[in-house]
């Protein structure tokens, strides 16, 4: 019976062991990642293009850029807001008079020779709107993969940096200096 509890506290020791040595790793790996100085001294370009990345996308840039292509397409600006067109409507019924039926005649000869006019235009705008469509529909999801990507590099530890964290945490679990140089209390 006592080798059985021998080899259990054995187990039991090598246990806590490994378990010391993943926190620690799980500790360097942590102030690694957040260790954004040593990050931009390793790689400013990269630190650059990875915070402009974040902030393009933060302030609605894909949006705004489809927006914007679609604008140059379809040559069409932004339609107005709903809550001036009954204003204008009813300004233009005026004009026309206090005749109902002379004036829903109006309205309709106007509004026929309107479709007319536009028909053309209305079928040219349905193909580049479904055109536009289906080019979003294919770019949203390389817009949200690169997005990802920049989260994941901006929160991915480089092997130096992890490395030298993790000796910093060994060195203070060994009884070492716990205000070693950049630190900073972590």
């Amino acid at each position: 019976m006592g080798t059985r509890t021998d080899a259990a506290e054995a187990a039991v020791v090598a246990a806590r062991a490994d378990l010391g040595d993943e926190v620690d790793r799980l500790e360097a790996a942590g102030r690694a990642a957040v260790d954004i100085p040593s990050k931009v001294k390793a790689n400013p370009a990269r630190a650059a293009g990875v915070a402009a990345g974040g902030a393009f996308l933060a302030l609605g840039g894909p949006k705004r850029l489809f927006r914007r292509a679609k604008r140059v397409v379809t040559g069409k600006d932004e339609d107005l807001p709903s809550e001036l067109l009954p204003k204008e409507v009813e300004k233009t019924l005026r004009k026309l008079g206090t005749d109902g039926k002379a004036v829903r005649g109006t309205l309709e000869r106007e509004f026929a020779k309107y479709l007319d006019d536009r028909q053309k235009e209305r079928k040219r705008e349905g193909v580049v709107a479904a055109v536009t469509g289906l080019a979003i529909t294919a770019l949203r999801p390389i817009a949200m993969r690169t997005g990802r990507q920049i989260v994941e590099r901006m929160a991915d530890p480089n092997q130096a940096s992890f490395t030298e964290q993790l000796e910093r945490i060994r060195e203070r679990r060994r009884g070492g200096k716990p205000g070693a140089p950049g630190d900073a209390g972590l």
